[in-house]
Formats: C-alpha cells, sequence, structure tokens
C-alpha cells in the first residue's frame, strides 16, 4: 500500500540445521524472501509460504533466480577487463530473456564491483549489493545511477543500524535489506526500522470544530484489524474525501468497558477512510482488507481488517474548519469514541464543544474512485 521497503534473509550458507532457526524467525517476523542454497528450496518452502530465491543448480525452481554466487558477484572469479564478457551479466541477460525474476548479487570488494553491480542492476529484477569495509559511498552510487532503472536494490546488513543508514541513504535509500544475523532480537530491530522506513509522514493540520449536532441513528462501522494501536492512533475517516478526521483506536480504558486497542469506531457506513494514498468507503471494508493507521505525529502503518461490525447507533454530526474550508463526519455518539486534539490528546465525542481543535488531513485537491485528481469537485 505505502512505499513499503523488503525484508529478505541470508540463509544460503552452512548445513539445514544451522538455517532453520534463522529462517522460522524471519517468518514469524514478516520476512517476504529467503535467500538460500539450491539443495534447500523444498524445505524452506516446508516452514511457510515465502518466496524464495537462489542460485538456478539441477533441478532447483526458485521463485527468484540469483546470479553472482559463486561467480563474479561475488570475487570466486575474476571481473573480466571488459563487463560486457562478464559470464554472469550474460547469464542474467539470457534468464531474463526465459521470463525469470532475476537477481545480481554483488559483492562490493572495491570501485570495479561497484560498476560491475551497476551493470548487473540494468539487466535484472533485484541487485543484491553486500559491503565489505566500504558501504555508504558505494550504495549512494548505485542509487544515483539506477534511479531511472526498473530494479529493486537490496543491502546487506547485520543490525538495525546498518538497516536504518541504507533505507535513509540519498533520501531515497535502498528499496530493501538482506538480513544477515543469527540473533532473533536484532532480526525484529532489523524488521521494524524496515517497518518505519517505508512509511511516509503525513502532513495534519488542526481543524477548529464550528458544530457538534446529535442527528439521530444511522449504520455506523467499528473496524477490527489485527494490529494494536497506541493512544492518539487510529484512522482517518470523513464524509469529504479531501478532508477527513483523525479518529482513535479505543486504546484507552473507559468506566463502562475495557480497551480495545485494534478498534477504530470510524464512523457512519458513507464515510471515506484512508487506506494508503488512495480513500474507501467504510461500507465495501471486510476481514483480509488493508487499512492504514496513523498516529497524532501522521506516522502511517498497514494494518489487516479481522472484522467489520456495521450496528444502528446514535450518530452525531462534527463539522470543523480548516485553512478556511468546512468538512464534516458522523460519529457513533459514544464517550469511547474519540478525536485527537494538536497535541495527540484525545477528545471523546461525548465531550467535544465549538471552538475545540483536532488533527485532520486536509487536501486541496479532489478525489474519484478514491484516487487524487486535478478536478472540482463539491462534497457537503
Amino acid at each position: 500500500m505505502m512505499n513499503a521497503k523488503i525484508t529478505w534473509i541470508k540463509a544460503d550458507t552452512g548445513n539445514w540445521d544451522a538455517q532453520k532457526d534463522r529462517i522460522t524467525t524471519s517468518l514469524e517476523s514478516g520476512v517476504e524472501c529467503v535467500l538460500t542454497s539450491p539443495d534447500h528450496i523444498e524445505n524452506v518452502r516446508e516452514l511457510g509460504d515465502i518466496m524464495v530465491a537462489s542460485p538456478l543448480e539441477g533441478d532447483a525452481a526458485p521463485d527468484i533466480v540469483v546470479v553472482g554466487i559463486n561467480g563474479e558477484g561475488d570475487g570466486t572469479n575474476p571481473l573480466p577487463s571488459e563487463l560486457t564478457g562478464s559470464m554472469d551479466i550474460i547469464t542474467a541477460e539470457q534468464l531474463s530473456s526465459e521470463g525469470k525474476v532475476v537477481a545480481g548479487y554483488v559483492v562490493i570488494h572495491n570501485k570495479e564491483y561497484e560498476r560491475f553491480a551497476t551493470e548487473m542492476g540494468r539487466v535484472c529484477d533485484y541487485l543484491i549489493t553486500v559491503g565489505t569495509d566500504w558501504k555508504v559511498i558505494p550504495l549512494e552510487n548505485l542509487i544515483a545511477s539506477l534511479f531511472d532503472e526498473d530494479v529493486k536494490i537490496i543491502t546487506g546488513v547485520q543490525d538495525s543500524g546498518e538497516a536504518k543508514l541504507a533505507l535513509e541513504t540519498l533520501e531515497h535509500g535502498a528499496d530493501g535489506v538482506l538480513i544477515d544475523t543469527d540473533d532473533p532480537s536484532e532480526l525484529k530491530r532489523i524488521t521494524a526500522t524496515v517497518e518505519r522506513a517505508g512509511a511516509e509522514t503525513l502532513s495534519l493540520q488542526v481543524a477548529t470544530v464550528t458544530a457538534v449536532e446529535p442527528k439521530g441513528m444511522g449504520d455506523r462501522v467499528c473496524v477490527d484489524t489485527c494490529s494494536l494501536m497506541a493512544v492518539g492512533e487510529g484512522m482517518l475517516v470523513g464524509s469529504q474525501s479531501n478532508g477527513l478526521f483523525l479518529i482513535q483506536s479505543e486504546a484507552e480504558d473507559s468506566p463502562y468497558v475495557a480497551s480495545r486497542p485494534f478498534r477504530v469506531n470510524a464512523g457512519a457506513v458513507h464515510a471515506y477512510v484512508r487506506v494508503g494514498e488512495k480513500t474507501r468507503y467504510l461500507s465495501e471494508l471486510g476481514a483480509g482488507d488493508a487499512v492504514t493507521t496513523v498516529d497524532a505525529n501522521g506516522e502511517q502503518k498497514d494494518a489487516i481488517v479481522g472484522r467489520v461490525k456495521i450496528e444502528k447507533r446514535p450518530l452525531t454530526l462534527v463539522v470543523a474548519e480548516v485553512e478556511g474550508n468546512v468538512i464534516k463526519t458522523l460519529l457513533q455518539n459514544a464517550e469511547t469514541i474519540k478525536l485527537v486534539g494538536p497535541r495527540g490528546v484525545p477528545i471523546s465525542i461525548a465531550n467535544l464543544k465549538v471552538g475545540d481543535e483536532v488533527l485532520v488531513r486536509f487536501e486541496d485537491s479532489a478525489r474519484h474512485f478514491g484516487m487524487k485528481i486535478d478536478e472540482t469537485i463539491i462534497e457537503k
């Protein structure tokens, strides 16, 4: 949904028992692809539904064919003086012409290997780069030289600090990381770093409430996700696609019910909810769908819908003004439903009053079928 970064795990050396724990922990942490040796491909697939990358050997059938391991890419064979004569590059081109997904693998020993990696990146779907003692400058150069190419750069990392640096290099950063660690805690720290790096921070605005009016019964939507949200975190919802209110999850206890931090009591069935760069109607959501959660700082996360509950409840109209524009939403009239103030402080709909300030996302553009467009559309 968002500009998600990619996580791979390096598990291509040693016997199967030595790699199994690393792969299992990776699956639990949401890693998307395992780099393994040809003889372990089927073993990996038995552990879970995950992409497998491996060199092509014998009857091996990886999802992604890796070129460069035990060749020129890792220094096993010397680089040719003219890179057009490189066997790894020729092999990658041939495999691509056969319709296979190809990853070039290059250990950056020096400037020549950086140049070789650039040429591999021009013919591969993925470029895996592993640094030695010279990492940041080569990665900057590769990102810059391959920026317009249709290739994803995956950088080898051993800890979360290296991952953060790789994913922020030249602002754009690498497209993902190849994790090389046996420490389960470090692996989880790296995957958490990758998740944060893939999320663009939204600019939220402060709106002033101009009306709070009970409107009677209507169908409202509770979105129960498969994630736990914190105070000040929820979803962006509203009656106009370009003006969405931050509605907090039920992350706080109340005198009447225990906290349900997985739930956003989001609003009426007609309302829009921001999902990635688009909007959807709340009534469209169902189990298994992707949604976007947002906190008071504008930091976004992807979440999965576990259940949607639509029930008749008393609704209250909230009207607010932001940058001279009027925006509206309808929320259930219950003290557990809360908007979020400018400093992340929740405000219950039961206590909301004219003059209060709340966080919203306002865009000076319209949306058509959930997509932003330059067109005049009046919603009121």
